[in-house]
């Protein structure tokens, strides 16, 4: 009487381990591309407080801060008032919409004022985020083109 042998041949393995590999490629590139997406989310988070802070210095002072005191890590405060603790910086890497570079604020948040009643702060988006699409973005008091 023959005895059969328990166990995986060769090819069984292989189909295994090839489904395996499959499976791990594809979760690692949708953990990229959520990973930029929340990048992008945390750009617009970012930039909507800007302007929150900006839009409550303005009601305190009746005037945007100047350019000069808009840099990576400061405050914006006035009198004593804290409106933001520290002016953010955008996530890394830089995702690369279209059109951006460090003059349009890839790198950083640009704040630009435009004399004392107005503001522009440029920043790129990756991929679109709801209704807003990628590339080099601005932001002013009336919204976000």
């Amino acid at each position: 009487m023959y005895k059969t042998k328990k166990g995986f041949t060769l090819i069984e393995l292989l189909v295994v381990i090839a489904i395996i590999g499959l499976l791990a490629t594809l979760s690692i590139i949708a953990l990229n591309s959520a990973q930029a997406k929340a990048r992008d989310v945390k750009r617009l988070s970012d930039v909507r407080e800007i302007r929150t802070a900006l839009e409550m210095y303005f009601a305190s002072e009746n005037a945007y801060p100047a350019e000069a005191d808009i840099t990576d890590g400061a405050e914006i405060s006035s009198d004593g008032a804290i409106f933001m603790r520290s002016y953010p910086t955008p996530p890394t890497p830089i995702d690369g919409g279209t059109g951006c570079s460090s003059a349009t604020g890839a790198t950083e948040y640009v704040y630009e004022l435009d004399g004392n009643q107005s503001y522009t702060v440029h920043f790129c988006l990756g991929s679109d985020v709801n209704e807003i699409t990628a590339g080099a973005r601005t932001m002013t008091p009336a919204g976000i083109y």
